[in-house]
């Protein structure tokens, strides 16, 4: 097992693991999350981080924070302090999941709420040589 090298500063993870979740804070998140996206974004709530698994061979999926907008959109926040191999395979993992898990039996694909997938990442994903990066502007 590898050890965890320890960190000295308090970093954004620790923020959105405890801070960003209290509904006393959700203006920061909010703020944070309308500079990136370059419209308002209003938060109404927090929602399970962890997706269940339908069966035993399910793979479940955890996040930092997964945001419910005021548009219905979904909002998934990830903080990577260490480096992961395919981590951008784990990221369309993750926002496939909470699409699937957002839409009932019967109910028509016009119904789909977007989600989009933000990450803060502690490395350089480019190393990794196993995904294709796009950076939208």
């Amino acid at each position: 097992m590898t050890k965890k090298p320890g960190r000295k500063i308090i970093t954004f993870d620790w923020a959105i693991k405890t801070v960003l979740r209290d509904k006393a804070n959700f203006d920061v998140l909010e703020g944070f999350l309308t500079a990136l996206f370059g419209r308002s974004i209003t938060i109404l709530d927090l929602l399970e981080s962890e997706s269940n698994q339908r069966d035993e061979a399910d793979k479940y999926n955890r996040v930092d924070l997964l945001a419910k907008a005021g548009d219905g959109e979904r909002i998934i926040v990830e903080v990577q302090y260490l480096p992961e191999k395919a981590y951008l395979k784990r990221l369309a993992y993750g926002a496939a999941k909470t699409v699937v898990e957002n839409i009932q039996l019967g109910e028509h694909y016009d119904n789909l709420t977007k989600v989009y997938s933000v990450s803060l990442l502690y490395f350089d994903i480019s190393k990794d040589h196993d995904d294709y990066i796009y950076h939208g502007k």
